[in-house]
């Protein structure tokens, strides 16, 4: 929960995590890391019966609130739960573990684009939505569906506004780490039981959070879930 860290606290907690991101550089297993602005300055975006329905906040009041990511690149799922367990916000929250699934037609991500300029920030949208929903598209829906995703999202390149895309594997493929009293703690599973799961994570540029709603609207998620639209905070030192 948010509230669980002290400024002191957030302060070590993002020194140590920088700490960690710089050896995983050395070992070329990091390709990028952010935490995120507080979810009371989050927008949540819907489209339903073709009206972009824009509210504030995250797409779902829960105990625990995504905090922030780590991108990395590792052979085997073993190392990235060794990698979770070092994390210092494994100790008072969860680290969840989801292998990103690789999608044709997207653009290459652009990480070295990581940090905020006078005139745009980093905005991720975090696309939620019910598996069994999308489990039972017709493959010719489905397909047409990633394929509007890819053209919104190659226009957004032309733009220079798109940073990365991450399609992410099943929720059945999530595993959760927590280390209580020293001791890990290892589940299968995501860390909340919602009805809408994490699918998709887009990061891109915007002047405001107001561009990057305009965006997010773009998005066919919107339509099929919801698209949950979060700042990022500019800490040039995790750039790769």
């Amino acid at each position: 929960s948010e509230d669980a860290w002290t400024k002191e606290e957030w302060t070590a907690c993002t020194v140590e995590s920088t700490s960690l991101c710089r050896e995983l550089q050395e070992k070329g297993q990091f390709l990028a890391a952010s935490p995120l602005h507080p979810v009371a300055t989050a927008a949540t975006v819907r489209i339903r019966s073709g009206q972009p329905l824009i509210t504030t906040g995250p797409f779902a009041e829960t105990t625990e609130q995504l905090g922030g990511f780590f991108l990395i690149e590792v052979p085997h799922l073993d190392e990235a739960i060794a990698i979770a367990s070092r994390l210092p916000a494994a100790k008072k929250g969860s680290i969840e573990i989801r292998p990103l699934a690789s999608q044709e037609g997207l653009p290459a991500d652009k990480f070295d684009k990581n940090s905020d300029s006078r005139s745009t920030s980093r905005y991720m949208l975090l696309c939620y939505g019910q598996e069994q929903l999308r489990n039972g598209f017709e493959p010719d829906a489905l397909q047409q569906s990633q394929q509007e995703a890819i053209r919104h999202t190659l226009l957004l390149d032309a733009r220079s506004q798109f940073i990365s895309a991450s399609p992410l594997h099943s929720v059945s493929t999530t595993t959760c780490i927590r280390i209580r009293e020293g001791k890990r703690l290892i589940t299968d599973g995501p860390f909340a039981e919602t009805a809408e799961f994490l699918s998709d994570c887009y990061t891109v540029l915007a002047a405001d959070l107001s561009e990057a709603i305009s965006i997010a609207v773009g998005y066919c998620n919107a339509r099929h879930g919801t698209v949950e639209v979060r700042r990022l905070h500019n800490l040039p030192s995790l750039s790769a």
